[in-house]
């Protein structure tokens, strides 16, 4: 990794807004976490059980909430959210690799497809016919984009990323190595003890500014697109069946499945390996948490957790109760067995 630049505590405050107590000129070239900093390093504290390393950490300066500001002398950064402040931070440190434009000798570009000369496009890959490359776009290395697919400005493909024929990506969006976009939806319909595969003539929808996880798949819808709407970041791993609709902005953790034909709100939170069976609603703002079984519609905001999912406190009073069943189960034969006794003895 090369060198960072530099930047002074007030640079950056003057970038990112926040106070700094201690000195503003503090030099800090990386971003690194409290045990591991040294000198040269910038660090953050956003929860309450890392304070003792804060206590011992060795970093130039650190990041801090203003509730924890007097916990340390060190030069620091006061902010209200000390993680997103620490994102910023760290993407300041650490952009993004610029790709090389142009088309490697090894590439194949069908006839008919448009790649600007700002684009990259690396070894191996395969370009389909009637493509549209929008400027500054880079495919890595044994990409395979079919026919009629387009794909906004700036967006980066990463190593071995397949996008099925007629699919559309947004500018900016970022498709991690291995993901599968626009592969078949999963319809089948039972014909004389066989299954009858079901075309899927529809495709894929992604707006500006997605992140795909690696090895992600999500299918082409059956009859109209499987959408996924600006600002949404999907993990690793995740399966999205056809016809499903995630809105804007919202987050999935990896291993979750999706089922066909759910539509799932804006600014919504999913757990890892959360599932979500088909033609659902799921409203704006809810939180699915990690593991989560949802078998039914979520009409409300809030907090979900649970096999099947139910609302955050209720699943907690029941999780309580199951925990409890081995005790009760013991005094309920103490007091059947006293009960018997009682019997005898009358």
């Amino acid at each position: 990794m090369a060198t960072a630049k530099k930047y002074r505590l007030a640079q950056i405050v003057e970038r990112f807004g926040g106070e700094v107590i201690g000195n503003p000129q503090t030099p800090v070239s990386q971003v690194a976490a409290l045990e591991h900093a040294r000198a040269q390093h910038i660090s953050f504290l956003s929860h309450g059980k890392y304070r003792r390393q804060l206590a011992g950490t060795q970093a130039g300066a650190v990041i801090l909430g203003k509730a924890d500001s007097q916990l340390t002398q060190l030069p620091r950064i006061i902010c209200d959210n000390p993680y997103l402040y620490f994102a910023k931070v760290s993407s300041l440190f650490n952009p993004p690799q610029v790709a090389v434009p142009g088309v490697h000798r090894t590439a194949v570009v069908e006839r008919g497809a448009l790649v600007p000369d700002s684009a990259s496009v690396g070894a191996g890959a395969y370009i389909g016919r009637r493509v549209k490359l929008g400027k500054g776009v880079a495919i890595g290395a044994a990409c395979c984009i079919g026919d009629g697919v387009e794909i906004g400005a700036a967006s980066t493909l990463d190593a071995r990323v397949t996008v099925y024929a007629g699919c559309r990506l947004g500018r900016r969006v970022v498709v991690h190595s291995g993901a599968v976009i626009g592969a078949d939806g999963f319809g089948i319909a039972m014909e004389d003890g066989n299954w009858l595969k079901i075309p899927q003539i529809g495709g894929v929808s992604i707006g500006d500014d997605v992140e795909i996880g690696a090895n992600t798949c999500i299918d082409r819808g059956t009859l109209e697109d499987t959408v996924i709407e600006d600002g949404v970041k999907l993990d690793n791993l995740i399966q999205i069946g056809h016809n499903v609709h995630v809105g804007a902005h919202t987050a999935i953790a990896g291993c979750t499945g999706i089922a066909g034909s759910t539509r799932i709100g804006k600014y919504c939170m999913i757990g890892g390996a959360a599932n979500i069976v088909g033609h659902l609603d799921i409203a704006d703002r809810v939180i699915i948490h990690a593991a989560a079984v949802v078998t039914k519609s979520i009409r409300k905001a809030g907090a979900y957790g649970g096999h099947p999912a139910e609302d955050s406190r209720s699943w907690a009073q029941h999780t309580a109760k199951v925990r409890n069943l081995d005790s009760l189960l013991e005094r309920l034969r103490a007091i059947e067995q006293r009960l018997s006794t009682q019997e005898k003895k009358i």
